[in-house]
C-alpha cells in the first residue's frame, strides 16, 4: 500500500483526514519520528503549506501532504486568516482562540466568515495544490463538541447548526478541508 505523510501534529486535523482518505496508508509526524514544530512564517496559506510539505519531504523522502488552513472573518478584515492557530498567542490554545474571536466580534452585526484550506501535496517529487473554502457565519456562542478549533462557532451556509454540532460525515463533505481533500483524492486516483 502506498504511504502518505500528513505534515501535522494537530490530532483533530489528522483524524479528519484519516476519515476521508482510503486505500493509502497515512502516517503522522509522530509515526515518522519528526517531533519539531515547523515554523509557519508566511502571509499566505500556500507558502505555509509548502514550507511544511518541503520540510517533511526533505526529512523523510516520502510523499507528503501539508495543509494550512484558517478562518477568515469579514468584520475583522479577513483575520485571523493564516494566524488562526495562534490568534490568542502562544502556546496554541483552541479555546482561547475561539474566545478571542467572539470577543472581537462582540457588538458587530456582520458575522460572515469563511474557512479556507490549502493542501500542498508532494507526490513522486512533484508539487500540487488543492484548495477548499466553506462560507458561513460566526455564532454568538459555542455550540456542540464535535470537531476542533473554531468549529463550535462556525455555521456553514444552508445550515442552522455549527460544525461542532453536525455529524462528522456531513462536516467532512461541506468543510474547507473536506473539499480540498476530495480534490486531492481525485488527483491521486488518476496516478494509479
Amino acid at each position: 500500500m502506498e504511504q502518505l505523510i500528513i505534515a501535522s501534529n494537530n490530532a483533530g486535523k489528522i483524524k479528519e483526514i484519516r476519515e476521508m482518505v482510503q486505500d493509502i496508508e497515512l502516517l503522522s509526524l509522530k509515526d515518522i519520528g519528526f517531533n519539531d514544530e515547523i515554523p509557519e512564517p508566511y502571509d499566505t496559506f500556500e507558502e505555509n503549506a509548502l514550507v511544511k510539505a518541503m520540510t517533511i519531504h526533505k526529512f523523510s523522502a516520502k510523499n507528503v501532504m501539508a495543509d494550512d488552513s484558517g478562518i477568515c472573518v469579514n468584520a475583522l478584515n479577513g483575520a485571523p486568516g493564516v494566524n488562526s492557530a495562534y490568534f490568542a498567542g502562544l502556546p496554541r490554545d483552541d479555546n482561547k482562540n475561539l474566545q478571542k474571536l467572539l470577543d472581537e466580534l462582540a457588538g458587530k452585526e456582520d458575522r460572515w466568515a469563511y474557512y479556507k484550506a490549502l493542501i500542498c501535496l508532494i507526490w513522486n517529487g512533484e508539487t500540487h495544490y488543492f484548495e477548499g473554502t466553506c462560507k458561513g457565519t460566526i455564532a454568538e456562542a459555542p455550540k456542540g463538541t464535535a470537531g476542533f478549533g473554531y468549529d463550535p462557532i462556525f455555521v456553514p451556509e444552508g445550515y442552522d447548526k455549527t460544525f461542532g454540532e453536525l455529524d462528522p460525515q456531513i462536516k467532512n463533505r461541506l468543510s474547507h478541508r473536506g473539499i480540498a481533500v476530495a480534490k486531492m483524492i481525485d488527483f491521486l486516483n488518476t496516478q494509479r
